[in-house]
């Protein structure tokens, strides 16, 4: 596992580190053994090979020495540079993103979740045409307007690909319209929808099994969660929620994993309060947490939907870091520490997430027009119509909702 560090690159974590989550990457790939890893110090990077040609060289007699057969690059490596150092190593070459997608194809195990890997799988493999037709690449013939063959093998291959995505997305379109069904019933028995994000291998499916009693795959591993699992929970107080366990987001996640899986994070986007779970015991769990914000940022979370930061992992503190740490959250209304593993903590989180969905509700009479449909459509599909009646003009309702909810239908 080599992690290259460019100098002059801003970074938001210690390279050390991010070749430790590297590692830990590899080692969720069964049948992958790390022979070793390092930092690869950088004063520029190589069009053609990312590395200078003495460290090429350097690397290349340590891998033949120790019978290496597969060098993963944490960061991003071109079609070229990939080309160029699997011919002059002698072994297959993977790129973080290349990585990550084996991960997500050997974990996925829902219909949809096979069918949103092959989609970002396809997307990557797309870029890396170039690798498999090397050989034709000078060849041109014809006029100027009529390509070499190479060209045409590589087009064709293209075709082939492009008609694939085509037929994966409409596969996928289905699934999610699916999904959405699901959602719309959900919507009409009002309860409200709590998802558990964070960072990959921050607890989430430890936590989930611990507050809903359900079995969950939980591994100390990265990415071990993949297809969303939601259960039904009773709070203290004895209201019903719906809990939602989504996949685990990284640092540098491939731009195809996120386009491919935004369907299944759209479950974040209905969520009317987050849990956002942090392993406070990781050394750079606060880096982990700006990571974790950005990917909602870019999902389009509402920056008005209630949050919760669950700093889990006590059990991994100690001494005065643990009561440092608890102090901290005691100060903060919307942090609670816990140990999902233990069970610490676990009592007061169930009490906080009762509390901020206790909002208090109002009950108001709207008059709609007729060519307010799409606001009707709304308040029904949300279950906050208590009476209706229909006039010349339009509808008048009652309707019973709490202040965040008549924002967000001011906004419809």
């Amino acid at each position: 596992m080599l992690h290259p560090d460019v100098k002059g690159r801003s970074a938001r974590r210690l390279p050390e580190l991010g070749l430790a989550e590297a590692v830990s990457l590899a080692a969720a790939l069964p049948g992958l053994t790390v022979e070793g890893a390092e930092v690869v110090r950088l004063s520029k990077v190589q069009p053609a090979t990312l590395l200078g040609s003495g460290k090429v060289e350097d690397l290349g007699a340590r891998f033949k020495a120790a019978e290496i057969d597969l060098v993963l690059v944490d960061g991003p490596v071109s079609p070229v540079q990939q080309r160029n150092l699997e011919k002059e190593w002698g072994v297959k070459l993977l790129d973080r993103t290349g990585l990550i997608l084996e991960i997500f194809a050997d974990r996925a195990r829902t219909r949809e979740g096979v069918l949103q890997v092959e989609l970002a799988a396809l997307a990557y493999q797309r870029t890396r045409l170039v690798r498999a037709w090397t050989h034709l690449e000078r060849q041109r013939g014809g006029f100027g307007f009529v390509g070499g063959p190479g060209e045409t093998q590589i087009e064709s291959d293209r075709r082939a690909l492009d008609d694939q995505v085509i037929k994966l997305r409409r596969q996928l379109e289905k699934v999610v319209r699916t999904r959405e069904l699901h959602r719309a019933a959900r919507r009409k028995v009002p309860f409200p929808i709590v998802a558990l994000v964070g960072y990959t291998n921050a607890g989430k499916s430890t936590l989930f099994n611990r507050m809903t009693g359900a079995e969950v795959l939980a591994k100390d591993m990265l990415f071990a969660t993949l297809d969303p699992t939601m259960r039904g929970l009773v709070l203290p107080d004895g209201q019903k929620v719906i809990l939602s366990d989504t996949v685990g987001f990284i640092s540098d996640l491939p731009t195809q994993l996120v386009a491919a899986f935004r369907a299944t994070l759209e479950e974040v986007l209905e969520a009317d309060l987050i849990c956002h779970v942090r392993d406070i015991s990781h050394p750079e769990s606060a880096e982990q947490a700006a990571d974790v914000t950005d990917i909602l940022q870019s999902l389009g979370v509402k920056a008005e939907t209630p949050m919760i930061e669950v700093w889990n992992k006590l059990d991994l503190v100690e001494g005065t870091a643990l009561t440092a740490l608890e102090a901290q959250a005691g100060q903060r209304s919307d942090v609670r520490a816990v140990s999902a593993l233990t069970g610490a903590g676990i009592d007061g989180l169930l009490a906080a997430i009762s509390g901020m969905l206790q909002d208090p509700k109002s009950q108001v009479e709207l008059a709609l027009s007729f060519a307010q449909g799409k606001q009707r459509a709304w308040l029904h599909g949300k279950g906050l119509v208590l009476h209706e009646t229909t006039g010349e003009e339009g509808w008048t309702l009652t309707v019973d909702w709490t202040a965040r909810q008549a924002a967000e239908f001011a906004q419809i």
